[in-house]
């Protein structure tokens, strides 16, 4: 639908994106973190959006014969950075429309930027549940899934009963994970209780004290007896693993990571957890091209950052495709309610708070994996309609 919808655009000459000269440049700003441990999670951001404008536009990297420019800049995961690259993105180089960012600390200083400047901001890939809470402004824009559709998904995947131990990181991301977990658990009706959280630095290498405490916490309580690990960057399930937690009838539940961390999760089959994308789940054509294409160009299949780069950059030209114009006011009211295509199937704005409302996966650790990245089987796809986020801003 959304090709068909450029592609009218395209023919009909009638689209005017500005007040300004059709040939006219249509700038969009992406800041990342480029520089720092997110570093890969960047740069599949930043593949995925721009091959995202490559398939919406047939190649041509131009809307209605303005050619796009797109202005990349690195945040190097410091909020300071991330506010002055927003600022100079729309006060000095005049973008139209900005998408960022990797971290989640660095995501809530930026809001403000938006506001300050009345410019839309798309977020992508943070996920804390405040960015579309209590510090979103109307200018916010969220296509990557929130801390609370993780925990639903992950919730899902936990309908028994039991106990619950988390392990996160001590930071924005971290903390809002575990409480959405713990929201998404009660919401859900799951019977599991949770009966201890750990949190430890975003650089920690050494989990054998924070581990221990949560073994004493769930070893003699019922089962099954669940560790669920939100975490970001370099992964600590293996390092975990290797403390032994089967001793006290304990199972891991990781959650989705990108491929190459769980390339290394081979010996843990049958481990099940919930995921925002894996590239052999959706079946729609403009996954199959994604897949296709980035498996041609770099030899592996695309990552969950690669697909939420696409969806950003479909967000991004469906929106200004809508409003006709690139003026604000008519793109947050072309936004509000507005359905676009993604690699994984359809995603809506939700209108109070601007969060995509979009499915998740249950995916389970195949034994038999008969390639190098044939690693995740589907237990189920997890509609939207499954995953009740609360609305939690002031509007």
């Amino acid at each position: 639908m959304l090709k068909r919808i450029l592609c009218a655009a395209f023919v009909s000459g009638a689209l005017v994106l500005s007040g300004s000269a059709v040939a006219q440049e249509l700038k969009i700003a992406l800041i990342a973190g480029k520089t720092g441990p997110l570093e890969a999670y960047a740069k599949e951001t930043e593949i995925g959006f721009m091959m995202g404008l490559e398939y919406l536009t047939h190649g041509t990297m131009a809307l209605n014969g303005r050619k796009i420019r797109v202005i990349v800049k690195d945040d190097q995961l410091k909020p300071d950075l991330g506010k002055a690259a927003l600022a100079e993105a729309y006060a000095d180089d005049k973008v139209d429309i900005a998408v960022g960012t990797t971290s989640s600390g660095v995501a809530l200083a930026m809001l403000p930027v938006a506001e300050e400047y009345k410019k839309v901001l798309i977020v992508e890939p943070a996920v804390a549940d405040i960015i579309t809470g209590e510090k979103w402004n109307r200018y916010i824009f969220r296509t990557s899934r929130n801390s609370t559709q993780d925990g639903l998904a992950g919730a899902a995947t936990m309908m028994g009963g039991g106990s619950i131990a988390f392990l996160a990181q001590d930071y924005a991301f971290g903390r809002d994970g575990v409480k959405a977990g713990k929201e998404a658990l009660a919401a859900v009706g799951s019977k599991a209780k949770v009966v201890h959280e750990e949190y430890a630095p975003q650089n920690t290498t050494d989990f054998t004290a924070p581990v221990q405490r949560i073994f004493d916490a769930l070893k003699d309580k019922p089962e099954p007896r669940i560790l669920a690990i939100i975490w970001a960057g370099a992964h600590p399930m293996t390092k975990i693993a290797d403390l032994k937690p089967e001793r006290y009838g304990i199972m891991l539940a990781p959650g989705g990571n990108i491929l190459p961390v769980m390339k290394t999760w081979k010996n843990y089959a049958g481990t099940e957890g919930a995921i925002y994308y894996y590239y052999g789940f959706p079946k729609n054509k403009m996954n199959d091209w994604l897949v296709a294409e980035y498996t041609k160009r770099y030899k592996t299949p695309p990552d969950f950052f690669t697909a939420g780069g696409f969806s950003a950059a479909s967000a991004a030209l469906t929106a200004l495709t809508k409003a006709g114009s690139s003026d604000t006011e008519k793109l947050i009211a072309a936004m509000e309610g507005m359905d676009f295509d993604t690699p994984k199937g359809k995603m809506t704005f939700r209108k109070e708070d601007h969060q995509a409302m979009q499915p998740m996966y249950h995916f389970r650790i195949k034994k038999n994996q008969a390639s190098e990245w044939d690693l995740l089987e589907l237990v189920r796809e997890i509609p939207a309609s499954e995953l009740p986020v609360p609305i939690r801003n002031k509007r």
